[in-house]
């Protein structure tokens, strides 16, 4: 549906002010307006599903994670028995049921293959994902969980993942942000006792990698630590994870971290002396 408002309002002010001359140029203006509150409104990562794009957004989040998946475990020339370890953990943690855990392993095995097309692939679910930017957020940090799953990051997974972050449009600045505290949760919640079965580190995490995984500076007000903490707590709520279309099986996974994220919170409020 078309917008008026504009034209009609900015018009009349015009011719008002400026006779005919003002009111053709009133229109233009208003027309102007008219087509930003059009764009305004067509941007909306709340909108409700048409029916079966949820379906079909659940489908290419799917496929898509499980494929790159299995492009990241290629990444350094081979599949070793750890990183299908990793994969197998995943779908566990996931609970999918024998079909769904037939369609992740075939997704894996088309992204183990060396024609396996990455940025058609990454370009197919941002065509699917179109303005709902947080289940790409959602997305990039399933794939950093699992590159992390044996307790460390190589140099070519991260080249992929940047070069999957860079085809969704997510600035680099961004994708470092959320690497970052990724990676600061997983230290915090003991990194290495990955889906390979590497050993846990044991030690108390410090209160350093605690701000960390918040995202804050340890100069950070009370008042800003309380609200990054309430931001990410509600960003990673299951309820508001399953109205933004992510799956069921993923929501299990995407909200492993809040533990971690509570943790933290806690260190640092106990060192700080606030409630």
């Amino acid at each position: 549906m078309r917008s008026w408002g504009g034209k009609i309002i900015v018009g009349l002010l015009g011719m008002l002010v400026g006779g005919p001359i003002g009111l053709i140029v009133g229109l233009l203006i208003g027309h102007f307006l008219d087509r930003a509150v059009e764009r305004v409104r067509g941007f909306n990562p709340f909108r409700p599903y048409a029916p079966g794009e949820k379906q079909a957004l659940q489908d290419a989040l799917f496929s898509a994670v499980f494929s790159i998946m299995g492009h990241l475990a290629k990444a350094d020339g081979r599949v070793s028995e750890q990183e299908i370890g990793q994969a197998e953990a995943v779908m566990t943690r996931m609970r999918l049921n024998a079909e769904q855990r037939r369609r992740a392993q075939e997704a894996f095995r088309r992204g183990k293959a060396d024609d396996f097309p990455l940025d058609g692939t990454v370009a197919e679910f941002r065509q699917q994902v179109r303005h709902r930017r947080h289940l790409v957020v959602v997305f990039l940090e399933i794939l950093l969980q699992t590159a992390l799953a044996d307790g460390d990051l190589h140099a070519e997974e991260e080249r992929i993942l940047y070069r999957v972050a860079a085809g969704l449009g997510v600035p680099e600045a961004q994708f470092r942000q959320i690497l970052n505290m990724i990676l600061a949760q997983a230290r915090f919640g003991g990194a290495g006792a990955g889906a390979g079965g590497g050993a846990a580190d044991v030690s108390r995490p410090s209160l350093s990698q605690a701000y960390q995984v918040l995202g804050v500076a340890e100069s950070a007000s009370d008042q800003e630590i309380k609200k990054a903490y309430r931001k990410l707590m509600s960003e990673n709520h299951p309820d508001k994870l399953a109205a933004r279309g992510v799956p069921e099986e993923m929501i299990r996974v995407a909200t492993e971290k809040t533990a971690e994220i509570s943790k933290a919170y806690e260190m640092i409020k106990e060192s700080r002396g606030f409630r």
